[in-house]
């Protein structure tokens, strides 16, 4: 075989793989559009869903009667659970991850991937919910993400997650409560 037709070889099998990619990408992103869309439908009928819109401000005081100490720790102090500790991390029934601040819903079990890290994790979120800013609490730069409607703190987002998005949502399990599919409204 000669050098052409090597090259012409491995740019035939290059350009195949390119396309198989697009196409593969093409898929997740319509397979990623379907979970945000028809998340509702892991909530029973009659379910109410606060809108992200509604804001929720309470007091200091306010909040602490609502929140367990964990979770008034990471919500409102911006605090981090201990990896692991979290039952929600384990959680694999069909339902919706709501904010345990306001109960804004969040993420749905078909959005959750086992990180590995200890934490709750989703490649993928309910659209609109989270607002984003950069964090420098360890000294390089992270994207904290915190719940729109209450401004609670809830975890960080990684560009190391799986397909279709490649992100990890990782979430503190005390700032969620789990709506399973099955729950009474």
């Amino acid at each position: 075989m000669d050098r052409r037709s090597i090259l012409k070889a491995l740019l035939a099998a290059s350009l195949a793989g390119a396309a198989r990619l697009a196409h593969a990408q093409k898929k997740g992103s319509k397979m990623v559009d379907e979970l945000q869309q028809n998340w509702k439908a892991l909530l029973a009928p009659g379910t109410p869903v606060p809108a992200a819109t509604e804001a929720v401000k309470l007091s200091k005081d306010e909040w602490r009667k609502r929140l367990s100490n964990a979770a008034y720790h990471v919500l409102r102090e911006d605090g981090t659970e201990r990896a692991g500790t979290s039952p929600l991390d384990r959680e694999k029934r069909a339902g919706v991850f709501a904010c345990a601040g306001c109960d804004l819903p969040l993420f749905t079990s078909a959005m959750k991937f086992d990180s590995g890290t200890g934490w709750p994790s989703f490649f993928t979120t309910i659209p609109g919910v989270f607002t984003e800013k950069t964090d420098y609490y360890l000294i390089y730069p992270r994207t904290e993400y915190r719940c729109k409607r209450c401004d609670g703190h809830h975890g960080h987002v990684f560009k190391d997650g799986p397909d279709p998005t490649g992100l990890r949502y990782c979430n503190n399990g005390v700032a969620l409560k789990f709506i399973p599919k099955d729950a009474k409204a």
